[in-house]
């Protein structure tokens, strides 16, 4: 028997016992506190992997004559824990889709909150090397679990709104990271050891607050466990609210994920989100990891204070990105958005002798265009996957990101050194270029339709 089939029966058999059909959508209902509490948890997962990424750039600027790093081991030290992300995400964060949503989300900040603090207490880089590790693996997993978590329960006409809250919550994350630690910097004695350590704070508490989340709906539906579904949705949504439709049917979860990602009906999309993700974590990492090292580079007299300014465009960005996502389509948003980076970012590399304030001026402008950009991260591609195959896609997309976003990470210092400061400009402009062609000719518009339509 389908799903299909199946749900349509326990709503019938569920409007019997209350009186009365159940005549909400499970994707049209409205918006309550529930769904803010699930964005606020995923979000706050976010807002802690930002904050952990966020604190290397600086603690390592500060760390490496502590540490004895050269040019080589800043760049392993900042990319270490996006390798760690790219095996989280692409080995672990699958499994939510064999064991469920629930047991992936919920432990991972706890796990995330003592690897964190455990970085206080290093005294080689190798140490901090295994941790960081570790922490991409926390990272892997929750990038998958947040954004599957809340795409599925989230209705339709707010799906868009909802993720976009998981890219703000990483950015200010991400940004307040780089702000906490300038400040830090100077004020404390082995200021880099407060600034890694102090990611394990928001962990703690979203791992707290993760405890009371309840299963996905659409997963348990997709296993053929309906009446624990119908129990969630009567609890948290209504009784007014139809069980989600899941298109697949019980047999169809059992075949293995990676031979449906890349049929010939999936193989486009898949292939499309990981090009897109890759094609904008490249330049973002690489260039906002080592900021202080890009603006002295450029001769900037104080390239902290400068990166600051830059991190906070960031922030603008992700915001205005936030209220963008539902106003153009995705194919807009995320064709323009490329186009438009890359056009920034070629003026930058090209400017000779252009004074600091004009430096700082389009980097400021090349932040704004590509944060709002990752909305999409986080909102489109898990659009692009069916429910039995979500956090498979999820993942294979950000493994596939990850790769390049450590690669770009390791060697910016290395670039820096050899070839200058506009060359690796020029590099990522070329990233930016082909993210945005291929997009152009493959991406499919998801705005608007359901999350099981593929």
């Amino acid at each position: 028997m389908s799903l299909h089939k199946m749900t349509s029966e326990s709503n019938a058999t569920n409007g019997a016992e209350i009186g009365h059909e159940p005549h909400l959508a499970y994707e049209e209902a409205p918006v309550t506190r529930f769904h803010a509490f699930v964005a606020a948890v995923s979000a706050g997962g976010l807002f802690s992997d930002g904050y952990a990424l966020g604190t290397i750039g600086v603690a390592l600027s500060i760390a490496r004559h502590s540490l004895h790093l050269n040019a080589l081991w800043l760049g392993i030290l900042g990319s270490a824990s996006l390798a760690g992300l790219f095996l989280g995400s692409l080995f672990l964060g699958p499994l939510a889709d064999r064991i469920g949503r629930r047991p992936l989300f919920v432990p991972t900040m706890a796990v995330f909150s003592i690897v964190s603090l455990l970085q206080f207490f290093v005294r080689t880089g190798e140490q901090l090397l295994v941790l960081r590790l570790l922490l991409g693996l926390m990272l892997g997993v929750d990038y998958v679990a947040c954004s599957t978590v809340l795409s599925e329960f989230a209705p339709r006409h707010a799906r868009g709104r909802l993720l976009s809250l998981l890219v703000i919550m990483w950015t200010v994350g991400y940004t307040l990271a780089f702000v906490i630690g300038t400040v830090l910097q100077s004020a404390v004695t082995n200021s880099w050891r407060w600034i890694l350590a102090s990611g394990a704070i928001p962990s703690a508490l979203i791992f707290l607050l993760r405890l009371r989340l309840p299963e996905s709906p659409p997963w348990l539906i997709q296993r053929g466990r309906l009446a624990d579904a119908r129990r969630i949705i009567d609890r948290y949504l209504g009784k007014n609210i139809r069980l989600p439709v899941v298109t697949s049917s019980i047999s169809q979860t059992t075949k293995p994920a990676w031979t449906e990602l890349f049929s010939d009906r999936i193989r486009r999309r898949t292939a499309v989100g990981a090009i897109f993700f890759t094609a904008q974590v490249i330049p973002y990492f690489a260039i906002n990891t080592f900021i202080p090292i890009v603006f002295a580079a450029f001769g900037i007299s104080n390239p902290y204070t400068s990166g600051v300014v830059s991190n906070i465009f960031l922030l603008l960005g992700s915001v205005f990105g936030l209220w963008l996502v539902d106003k153009v389509t995705r194919r807009q948003f995320l064709v323009g958005t490329f186009y438009l980076s890359a056009t920034i970012l070629l003026i930058l590399a090209l400017a000779e002798n252009a004074p600091s304030f004009i430096i700082i001026t389009l980097f400021a402008m090349f932040a704004f265009v590509l944060s709002a950009a990752t909305n999409l991260e986080l909102v489109y591609l898990p659009e692009l996957f069916p429910t039995r195959l979500r956090a498979s896609g999820v993942g294979l997309g950000t493994a596939a990101s990850r790769i390049g976003s450590a690669l770009g990470t390791f060697l910016l210092p290395v670039s820096l050194t050899s070839i200058g400061i506009r060359p690796t400009l020029g590099l990522c402009v070329g990233v930016l270029l082909a993210g945005g062609i291929i997009s152009h000719l493959f991406a499919p518009e998801t705005r608007d339709r359901s999350i099981e339509e593929v």
